[in-house]
């Protein structure tokens, strides 16, 4: 009645691969097409494809239900991967710059009754299911499949609340100048092309002289609209979006590697049970109380400490507080694990809890909430979904 090590690992990386492409394709788009527009696009990606991993079963011949389940769960990455750089871009630009930090932080604070609710879910559904599940355990697989099913339930609820945004004031100017100047650089490349045909029958001086004057010629220059490889190859612009990358890339490294893996840390809490002694239900209930212990203890108030303070504190004294106290943190965890369990399990609840609120009340919040702010808006997308998508190949690693 386990699932086999490379099949859970699978399934355990398949939403963090599809994210990674979702921030990179669907945040490039954000820029290119619009925000609202790609932004609904990610949220009926992600509707779709959570009922379609719901039915996911096994080829007659061929891909086994595991696979299947990989691939639904990979175009469910890349939905919701949309959703990160859509989101803090749209909050950003809707925002004054007074409390832009709070609110984009206050968005991203949800995800923390996400993580509670979704065992809450999963608790109440194995309840409903539990005379039949002890009886027989093969009815789990009514379980996994409506737990997954219920996921899509928030996205339809928001669905037309997305299809009715508009883009904000700021991307439509932006938007609109880029294309103003898309055309007036075509009218500066007729006027380059008129002047060469000058130079076939004027003197090379006069030529040159006239060409110089045009005032085309001079909104022509290089810079008066820079592409995105043009912003970011000064050393100035890169800089940023390698700090953005990097710190996200370290923080998802050390915070995936224990949440993906958080059954180590339930069954370090005593709330595993015994697979081979307790029935089928009981062992899913408290596994699934666990987890709501883990994340209310530290994740949850993280979260919301950051929300109440980013303005008065700033964006970047809470990440450099963060990674600070989480790497003293881990080295004490990592080193005195075994140590601390044998003399005090509530020392070891503790610590991973503290761990656990400053990853929040730290980088885990910043790193989301920077990106949407230090970047120019006609790169914003872009730049946010590169950033996140450092952030989870560190993940996936």
């Amino acid at each position: 009645n386990t699932v086999p090590k490379k099949w859970d690992t699978l399934i355990k990386i398949a939403v963090q691969i599809g994210c990674l492409l979702g921030q990179l394709v669907l945040g490039r788009l954000g820029d290119k097409v619009g925000r609202t527009t790609i932004y609904s696009a990610s949220l009926m990606i992600a509707i779709i494809t959570t009922i379609a991993s719901a039915f996911s079963s096994s080829m007659v011949k061929g891909f086994n239900v595991f696979i299947v389940l990989f691939i639904w769960r990979v175009l469910l990455g890349i939905g919701i991967g949309g959703d990160y750089p859509l989101t803090a871009t749209i909050v950003s630009e809707y925002c004054s710059t007074a409390n832009r930090g709070k609110l984009m932080a206050g968005v991203f604070a949800w995800q923390g009754f996400g993580n509670v609710l979704a065992p809450i879910v999963s608790i109440i559904v194995t309840v409903c299911f539990m005379s039949k599940i002890d009886a027989d355990v093969l009815y789990l697989d009514y379980v996994w499949r409506i737990i997954i099913g219920v996921g899509c339930i928030p996205g339809v609820a928001t669905l037309y609340w997305r299809l009715t945004m508009a883009d904000s004031v700021r991307f439509q100017n932006i938007s609109a100048n880029t294309r103003a100047s898309s055309m007036e650089s075509t009218r500066a490349d007729e006027e380059k092309l008129l002047a060469t045909e000058t130079r076939n029958t004027n003197s090379l001086s006069e030529s040159n002289n006239e060409v110089a004057h045009s005032p085309l010629m001079e909104n022509s220059r290089p810079g008066h609209t820079k592409t995105f490889s043009q912003h970011f190859s000064e050393w100035r612009h890169l800089k940023v979006l390698l700090g953005t990358s990097i710190a996200w890339f370290a923080l998802d490294v050390a915070f995936y590697g224990i949440n993906l893996n958080s059954a180590v840390v339930i069954d370090a809490i005593g709330f595993a049970g015994n697979l081979y002694q307790d029935k089928p239900s009981h062992f899913i209930i408290r596994n699934c109380v666990g987890n709501i212990i883990i994340n209310i203890l530290g994740s949850v108030p993280g979260y919301w400490i950051t929300v109440f303070t980013i303005e008065r504190l700033g964006r970047k004294t809470i990440q450099l507080m963060g990674f600070g106290v989480l790497a003293v943190l881990y080295v004490i965890l990592g080193f005195a694990y075994n140590q601390i369990l044998a003399k005090s399990t509530g020392a070891f609840i503790f610590l991973f809890s503290l761990a656990q609120l400053f990853q929040n009340f730290g980088p885990n919040v910043t790193t989301f909430v920077i990106p949407g702010e230090v970047f120019p808006t006609r790169f914003r997308s872009t730049a946010h979904g590169i950033s996140a998508a450092s952030g989870k190949l560190g993940a996936i690693l």
